[in-house]
């Protein structure tokens, strides 16, 4: 766990969020996975309706509210201090779990269903304030942190509350138990969100009014505005398809493909949910606590790949029946366990940028209603899921395998697509991963790279791999000032185009005239441009003279200017120490590196002032 993770779990700020909406998701699965189990095990007389009706009836109640109260509970959301509203939501919780309470011990099964029905409308009206709370909550530094262990918190939640459920339901006096846990994890839910800091309201002169018909569809064109966030919600809301389908089927699965019993069902349950928790740790770590969009098709791929491992790791020949500790201990299970472990970690690795991205995009007085957009895309994509799964096992009668082969198969599509969309960013992440595989690199004062608007950086040039060091260092896609030379080479110009590279030749004065316009272009713009004054690499791992160019750029532009040092560099198997770049073995090998930035100076400085600016930053650290 990172530094920042860790802070975060000791800091008013977070921990009572976090506490209360584990709480929240623990006893959503708590009471009605032991609902369900109680009705899959009652007697005849007991229900007033068949058992299979009754998860039906219950698996559609629960879903309902995200369809009928997400889009109001957005404009509350919106509109109301956050902290006060999630008390009221957790003390509704505690109301709906005293009489879940009284059902469980009365057997009172339909009153229960009705239950079910508010604790997914409770559910609903939690959703879009616990995440649009998060941004009000936590600097953007954090977001990321903050998410990954949001995201974590809640697969360990459905993964304890449904164990539990499991050993409820198997113990004598079960109603009674029951009816203690759930109320009991209730209050515990309600104390934790009295610790919350307020939140003030982000859209306070906003008028609530009942109308969920029109403030559904008001809120669904509101996600639609902005490509980039109905984007992200539809990929958002493929995960949760995709996470609907296979927590559904790993039962029959379990039973009928692995011969496993209720045991290994919770079993694979764990796997997929400790997954998902590692992948979304994982991810802030690998991602430097920010936004790495790079990482989501990588992740994506991951998926596929590991799905059509679990679809084909069923072994051809095992033991009819097989109880837990033989379960776990086949070894032909083995690769399969794994593909199911990797394939939740590449599921929280592709979740938590997605969210993050979507809490930063939205606009901060429609923040919750964007959210809310998203939970009722979640719900819709789900029912979807249970469709494809009755088209696929119960009228083509394929087999559930089959239905898992053929989910990744359509989410090799997705990953494609997103591939498609994001060529820099995904790019930029390998190489960046490459370099710190090679490289033990470190960051200085990159706070005064600039989070938006634009910005000219200048830095000294010692190696081919300048510019990945730089890229990666950057949250924000940075265009290079490239020697026009490499930017004709086939095999590397499209992907130069599409980062946006800017070609100059020094011999000819059309292409430095034309790089001059584009340079302005891009700072007015609000881009940030990286220019290496040197023209070339260095020699000697001096700073050598910057060019002349320099000061016509600083001069009709009022972009502030970050110089930027690279440090110990020189030596490198890609830097001219042997007289030639990448000549001869590499002889260092996880050399330490660091990137240093400095304050912005004054556009007007001279190209002698700035390269003393850039060489007092680097010291005599080559």
């Amino acid at each position: 766990m990172s530094h920042t993770t860790s802070s975060l779990l000791s800091s008013r700020r977070f921990l009572p969020y976090f506490i209360t909406q584990f709480f929240g998701a623990f006893n959503d699965n708590v009471f009605k996975n032991t609902l369900l189990l109680f009705v899959a095990f009652s007697s005849a007389g007991q229900l007033a309706i068949s058992s299979t009706l009754f998860i039906n009836l219950a698996a559609g109640l629960f879903i309902l509210p995200f369809f009928l109260f997400s889009a109001s509970s957005g404009v509350l959301a919106d509109q109301l201090e956050k902290s006060q509203l999630i008390r009221k939501i957790k003390m509704l919780e505690v109301m709906i779990m005293s009489l879940a309470a009284v059902g469980f011990i009365t057997h009172s099964y339909l009153i229960l269903l009705l239950l079910l029905f508010l604790m997914g409308t409770q559910s609903a009206l939690f959703g879009p304030v616990k995440y649009a709370l998060l941004p009000q909550q936590l600097r953007p530094d954090e977001l990321m942190s903050g998410n990954a262990l949001v995201e974590t918190g809640t697969f360990l939640a459905i993964l304890l509350g449904t164990l539990l459920a499991g050993v409820i339901a198997s113990t004598p006096s079960a109603e009674y138990i029951a009816a203690g846990a759930v109320l009991v994890v209730a209050l515990c839910g309600y104390l934790a969100s009295c610790y919350i800091p307020n939140a003030p309201a982000t859209a306070p002169t906003q008028r609530f009014r009942w109308r969920p018909i029109s403030q559904t569809r008001n809120t669904l064109h509101i996600a639609k505005q902005d490509p980039v966030i109905h984007r992200t919600i539809l990929i958002i809301s493929w995960f949760w398809f995709m996470g609907a389908t296979y927590l559904t089927q790993f039962p029959n699965f379990t039973r009928y493909f692995l011969h496993g019993n209720e045991g290994a069902v919770s079993w694979l349950l764990t796997l997929f949910s400790v997954g998902i928790a590692l992948g979304s740790l994982l991810c802030d770590r690998l991602s430097r606590h920010r936004i790495e969009l790079g990482l989501v098709p990588l992740a994506c791929l991951g998926i596929s790949l590991f799905g059509y491992g679990l679809a084909d790791g069923v072994p051809g020949a095992l033991p009819q029946t097989m109880d837990f500790a033989s379960f776990i201990t086949t070894t032909e299970l083995w690769p399969l366990f794994v593909s199911l472990l990797l394939l939740g970690v590449s599921g929280g690795m592709f979740i938590v940028p997605l969210y993050t991205l979507l809490q930063q995009r939205a606009h901060p007085d429609q923040r919750a209603q964007v959210i809310a957009a998203l939970n009722i895309y979640n719900a819709l994509f789900m029912v979807i899921s249970a469709i494809l799964a009755i088209i696929v096992l119960s009228l083509l009668q394929w087999s559930i395998p089959d239905l898992f082969l053929l989910l990744s198969l359509i989410n090799l599509g997705v990953a494609v697509y997103l591939l498609y969309k994001r060529p820099i960013e995904t790019l930029r992440f390998v190489l960046a991963c490459l370099a710190k595989i090679c490289y033990r690199v470190h960051y200085r004062n990159l706070h005064h790279l600039p989070s938006q608007g634009g910005a000219l950086i200048i830095c000294n040039h010692v190696t081919y791999l300048d510019a990945l060091i730089i890229s990666a260092a950057s949250p924000r896609l940075i265009r290079f000032v490239m020697e026009a030379d490499y930017t004709t080479l086939p095999l590397i110009r499209p992907v130069l185009n599409r980062a946006g590279v800017i070609p100059i030749c020094a011999a000819h004065g059309k292409t430095i005239r034309q790089a001059f316009v584009q340079i302005e272009q891009a700072l007015q713009q609000g881009e940030l441009v990286c220019i290496f004054p040197e023209g070339r690499l260095s020699s000697d791992g001096e700073i050598g003279p910057f060019l002349r160019g320099l000061d016509r750029i600083i001069q009709h532009t009022s972009a502030p200017v970050i110089p930027l040092a690279l440090k110990g560099m020189w030596g490198s198997y890609f830097s001219r120490h042997r007289g030639r770049a990448c000549r001869g073995i590499p002889q260092r090998f996880r050399a330490r590196i660091e990137v240093e930035a400095a304050p912005p100076i004054v556009a007007a400085d001279s190209s002698t002032q700035l390269r003393q600016y850039v060489a007092e930053l680097r010291g005599a650290w080559r």
